[in-house]
């Protein structure tokens, strides 16, 4: 060290430590996929550090149901001043908790199915689930539930805990829409299908591309990734007859939350365009605002579902349980 530059050294470190000390960090809990290294979280952070001289802190949890489940075992004394990566089916149940503020925003232009808004959670992604297949695998794929629960029980699926997943819960209520009271049965035949069961998506998709199976449940958007960062049209998403459910993803800032307007101020941001830019392909999913850009090619290639099921939240929340022990029930008979 030059002794020479010490005192100036120590003179604007004494000046620099007030400035560090007015950082401050925003805490967000998402699902994984949400923060890996090909999905949008290093991005979104640093867009928004850009705005708010903070710094943006992500806590991953295995998928969407539970960062719900997290959030209720730690209470009023969770460390979240965000939780980004639940859906529309657990939002009634999220905001019976207890924990969650209104965000106190009026969004406007976010192009949502079903036109949903909340004074709670706003929406930043949506997309359909869809049964995505290897075509170098499988040459006939299912066209509709039907022929998936029916089909050749060889052909095996990887699906999700639907008790841990909002895919798995996704998959959940597509069979309850399409099948109603008889959704028991429906499972009990399509369980000779099922590869396994995961607790996430991350896990589903990646025994997919790794060959241990040729169809897993997935997004009517996921092709778009290979076409897009792979050049590869192999694998594909089969439009079913009946239609497909429809995932709405949304974020909420919780009670506990250090600094609220910094909350907010994220929300806002998050239904802009420098947020919404960043979803497509990185998420994979579509944006339910204005981007800088429009969408790539690939995405005029996807699925267009031609009928949209989407329970009402207040009905999931009433019925989830139910639904989970027939769904339980169903898969664990021999």
């Amino acid at each position: 060290m030059r002794i020479g530059l010490l005192p100036s050294f120590l003179l604007l470190a004494a000046f620099a430590s007030p400035a560090l000390a007015a950082d401050k960090t925003l805490t967000i809990y998402t699902y994984e996929s949400f923060i890996t290294e090909w999905g949008p979280g290093a991005k979104v952070a640093a867009e928004f550090e850009k705005t708010c001289d903070c710094k943006v802190e992500w806590v991953g949890v295995a998928d969407g149901v539970e960062l719900l489940t997290r959030l209720k075992l730690e209470g009023e004394g969770t460390k979240a001043d965000l939780i980004l990566g639940l859906d529309t089916n657990l939002v009634a149940e999220a905001k019976a908790t207890g924990l969650f503020a209104p965000h106190q925003l009026s969004p406007v232009g976010l192009t949502v199915p079903g036109n949903f808004e909340d004074d709670t959670f706003l929406p930043y992604d949506y997309g359909h689930f869809a049964v995505v297949y290897d075509t170098e695998a499988l040459q006939n794929p299912p066209k509709s539930l039907k022929e998936l629960i029916e089909g050749d029980p060889k052909e095996k699926i990887v699906i999700e805990d639907p008790r841990t997943s909002t895919p798995g819960l996704g998959l959940l209520l597509w069979v309850k829409a399409v099948y109603g009271d008889k959704a028991g049965e429906a499972w009990t035949k399509l369980k000779d299908r099922v590869l396994t069961v995961t607790p996430g998506w991350s896990e589903a998709y990646g025994l997919f591309t790794k060959g241990e199976a040729p169809m897993v449940l997935s997004y009517t958007t996921s092709p778009a990734y290979h076409m897009v960062a792979e050049n590869s049209e192999r694998y594909q998403a089969a439009p079913f007859a009946e239609g497909h459910y429809v995932q709405i993803e949304v974020a909420g800032m919780t009670k506990a939350a250090h600094d609220p307007e910094l909350a907010r101020k994220f929300l806002s941001f998050m239904t802009g365009p420098d947020f919404q830019s960043i979803i497509p392909e990185t998420n994979w999913m579509m944006p339910v605002g204005a981007t800088r850009a429009p969408l790539p090619d690939a995405f005029g290639k996807l699925v267009k579902p031609e009928h949209t099921f989407l329970f009402p939240a207040d009905e999931v929340a009433a019925n989830r349980k139910a639904w989970i022990d027939e769904w339980l029930a169903a898969m664990s008979a021999k």
